[in-house]
């Protein structure tokens, strides 16, 4: 019986080759086209068995010159080697190897597009473009030779690119990365050059000018380019970018340096909201410089065990009986006095510190608790982070279990953030917890993006009001409306409602004839370290005897 083994290994051998090549059958046909050559070519999909080479160069949009020679290529009689060039100009060489049964290879070869000023630039395996070294070789010798014009530096970052890897796999995530570096390369002039420096990080350097309105066109127009619409191995696929700026010689005479400041300015962008593109200044420097030293601070702090808690009463105004206390982290600098956790717990999230410190906050929560009567519970922040980077429910059984505290005094508050970063994740482990007996809040309700949805997908024990709704802000006829229409509907699934930021007898008064019951806020107590709080239990202790609060009343 014949056999077609000899072209079946020819196809096997170029499936094998990580480098690009195209199998062409006898009938002129497309057998196969490995990735690399689908990358070099900007194909956005597989292109399927059995396309025409025509139909395949048209989906490359080469050059017409470009066409003739693959033509000239794909027959018997052609030349064994040319070099061509796509439509904005990217060089690439083309060999042919003749394959049995007929069959042709064309295997491709990139030529970088690197400025003359720097011929040791090499490509990035993945992308074709400039390596990290490669390309600060080539600033290098570009800020040498155009003192007079000028240069600009772009640095480019795909918004929550580890989406794409988590949710379509690192496969998709390698083509998007390698399919965006084409048009990136496609949509620059031969004598600007583009590197990809790490992971989904990209940088460009526009040669012979340093206009701010030019650079920021440039840089508004290739957001919009590569945040075009992709297709992946038949996925759509969407990302946006963020980009920095930086221009020499006005921001760094070197090529370290302007790199930093562009990275700089790429971080502000992201910190505005990303999707945005922001220049360097001189401020930047300055907040990088504040921020370097207080990651170095921080680090120390948590190293040396420099926080504290402090603790914040919850009060069922009804009978004056004192529920619990939220623990609340404080952290005293050496040099600066108190920091708020405004600015320090964004910065622990950040350099992935937040699980750690989390995990001491719960541990030292639920040993001080234990101190308290048995009626008390202790409420602990969780950030979304700590549902992400650490083992939130290893942290609280070791805390439980270490301190022997009761499941049912701990209480997580959770606001809606964590729930809308990986909901499935965040509600699985929150229902672990409640399994054993933990309670659940949610944290400042009314202020995320889909709370009703949120309080149907979870039986949450507690929902807190956040403060903006009490504090008069909104207007006192408005946030008592929304603190009605909050403890109705607390009321109405079997939750408990609590009203924060209560620090007048006006705002008491308002929220408890809206049927809100339980407070928190400076006009019940301030938050206190743990040494002080046997005072403010006895002061509620005479104050509940006084009230002759009955005990299943108050009961959680």
């Amino acid at each position: 019986m014949p056999t077609d083994e000899p072209a079946d290994e020819a196809a096997s051998l170029l499936a094998a080759l990580e480098g690009a090549a195209l199998l062409l059958e006898a009938d002129g046909s497309l057998g196969l086209v490995t990735a690399e050559a689908a990358r070099l070519l900007a194909l956005e999909d597989d292109p399927p068995a059995g396309l025409g080479l025509p139909e395949l160069l048209d989906r490359a949009r080469l050059a017409p010159a470009a066409r003739a020679a693959f033509d000239r290529l794909a027959t018997p009689s052609g030349p064994d080697e040319a070099r061509l060039t796509d439509a904005e100009g990217a060089a690439f060489a083309v060999r042919r190897v003749a394959l049995p049964h007929r069959r042709l290879a064309l295997l491709l070869r990139p030529e970088v597009a690197v400025p003359a000023v720097c011929p040791l630039a090499r490509p990035d395996p993945l992308t074709g473009l400039a390596d990290r070294t490669g390309f600060r070789e080539a600033l290098t010798a570009r800020l040498a030779d155009s003192a007079d014009q000028g240069l600009g530096l772009l640095m480019l970052d795909i918004d929550r690119f580890r989406i794409v890897n988590d949710t379509l796999g690192p496969q998709i995530g390698d083509r998007l990365l390698a399919t965006l570096a084409a048009r990136l390369r496609r949509a620059l002039r031969g004598s600007d050059l583009a590197a990809r420096l790490d992971g989904d990080e990209f940088a460009v350097m526009v040669a012979d000018t340093s206009d701010p309105a030019e650079l920021e066109g440039l840089a508004r127009r290739l957001m919009d380019v590569l945040g075009r619409p992709y297709l992946i191995h038949g996925q759509p696929v969407t990302v946006g970018l963020s980009a920095g700026i930086a221009r020499a010689p006005q921001d760094g005479a070197d090529a370290d340096s302007l790199v930093r400041r562009a990275a700089m300015a790429l971080h502000a962008a992201k910190a505005a909201g990303r999707g945005r593109c922001a220049a360097f200044t001189p401020e930047m420097q300055s907040r990088s410089e504040t921020r370097r030293r207080m990651e170095t601070d921080l680090r120390r702090a948590f190293a040396l065990r420099q926080f504290v808690l402090h603790y914040q009463p919850e009060v069922d105004v009804s009978c004056a009986r004192l529920l619990g206390f939220e623990a609340l982290l404080r952290w005293r600098h050496p040099a600066l006095g108190p920091v708020s956790p405004a600015q320090f717990v964004p910065l622990a999230e950040e350099i992935g510190l937040i699980a750690p410190i989390g995990a001491w906050v719960l541990m030292t929560a639920c040993r001080e608790a234990m101190r308290w009567p048995d009626g008390l519970f202790v409420g602990v922040n969780v950030s979304a982070l700590q549902f992400e980077q650490g083992d939130l429910l290893a942290a609280v059984g070791e805390a439980l279990r270490h301190s022997g505290l009761p499941a049912h005094r701990l209480e997580i508050e959770v606001t809606e953030s964590a729930l809308l970063t990986n909901p499935e994740t965040t509600l699985a482990t929150l229902r672990q917890l409640r399994d054993q007996g933990v309670r659940i809040a949610m944290d400042d309700f009314g202020t995320g993006y889909s709370s009703l949805t949120r309080l149907q997908s979870f039986p949450f024990d507690k929902i807190k009001i956040d403060r903006s709704f009490v504090s008069g802000g909104r207007g006192m006829a408005e946030g008592r409306a929304i603190v009605r229409a909050i403890t109705g509907l607390g009321t109405s699934l079997g939750m408990r409602t609590i009203a924060e930021g209560v620090e007048t007898v006006e705002q008491l008064d308002a929220v408890r004839d809206e049927g809100c019951r339980e407070v928190q806020g400076y006009l019940f107590g301030r938050p206190a370290p743990a040494e002080e709080l046997e005072g403010v239990i006895a002061r509620f202790a005479s104050s509940e005897r006084m009230a002759s609060c009955p005990e299943p009343a108050c009961s959680a």
